[in-house]
């Protein structure tokens, strides 16, 4: 069971829903540890340049630099004095329809669960059954880590999903990258064949619903055979990818991409 992030309550209007925050999603990411070459673990230590020491993580203070090599300390109490409401609370201010919320503003996601010792469920059931009915999703905010964060509150599966989002600006624009600009500008030089080809090949591959267990990560069970296989002194034989015959035109592509289709 993964462990409890966050205790709080959702508000909105009157109403008052005790929660809690676990996380939704875990990386499952092979990790290695940095070696030396004779294969010891290296260790990192906190160490202050000027004083020429090490320096214990209690005695660790946050700073903010302001001009080069000038911080201003930021302590607990200096964060206390500043805390919000949303600091032990989501305070729900609009729902809006679930079709709005874009998947580029999400930045992480986290089950919400009743917190049942500190209140009846029945209101967070309610909460649940009314954004699944006029699918909705619920827009607040909620200070995590020292930020406040606006979320979006989701009915998914039994329960509910909070994403985090992302604000605006920290969305960058398309205009920010000059390849999609040009490629834009190619959109008014397509052939209607090309389009009319195109739809083909999606319809082809396309599905009723997806479903992510066909999928799984290639590149990490290679890359555990490869440990395996290192771990007992085994010798590793590289794979050569074929070679790339000549491009066809995009036109050719799409009508030899369906005859392969239509074969499988």
């Amino acid at each position: 069971m993964p462990h409890q992030i966050w205790r709080g309550s959702i508000s909105f209007g009157l109403v008052t829903i005790p929660i809690k925050l676990y996380p939704a999603t875990e990386d499952n990411q092979i990790s290695f540890n940095q070696l030396c070459p004779k294969g010891h673990r290296i260790k990192y230590k906190r160490w202050c340049p000027v004083e020429e020491k090490e320096i214990a993580y209690s005695e660790i203070k946050k700073g903010y630099e302001t001009e080069k090599d000038n911080y201003v300390i930021i302590d607990k109490d200096d964060l206390n004095k500043i805390k919000l409401k949303t600091t032990k609370s989501i305070d729900i201010k609009e729902f809006v329809d679930s079709k709005e919320l874009d998947p580029i503003l999400i930045e992480k996601s986290y089950y919400v669960a009743p917190d049942t010792k500190r209140g009846n469920d029945k209101a967070y059931s309610l909460l649940v059954k009314i954004l699944s009915d006029t699918k909705k999703i619920a827009i607040g905010k909620i200070i995590l880590r020292d930020k406040e964060n606006i979320v979006a509150l989701r009915p998914y599966q039994r329960g509910m999903v909070m994403h985090v989002l992302k604000y605006l600006d920290e969305i960058r624009p398309t205009d920010d990258i000059p390849e999609i600009i040009e490629a834009a500008k190619q959109r008014a030089h397509l052939e209607p064949e090309e389009i009319s080809l195109a739809k083909m090949l999606v319809d082809k591959f396309s599905s009723k619903q997806l479903d992510l267990s066909d999928y799984s990560d290639s590149y990490a069970q290679e890359l555990e055979k490869l440990i395996e296989a290192k771990r007992k002194g085994k010798s590793i034989i590289a794979k050569h990818e074929p070679k790339q015959k000549v491009k066809p035109d995009l036109l050719d592509a799409l009508k030899a991409s369906i005859q392969v289709k239509k074969s499988k």
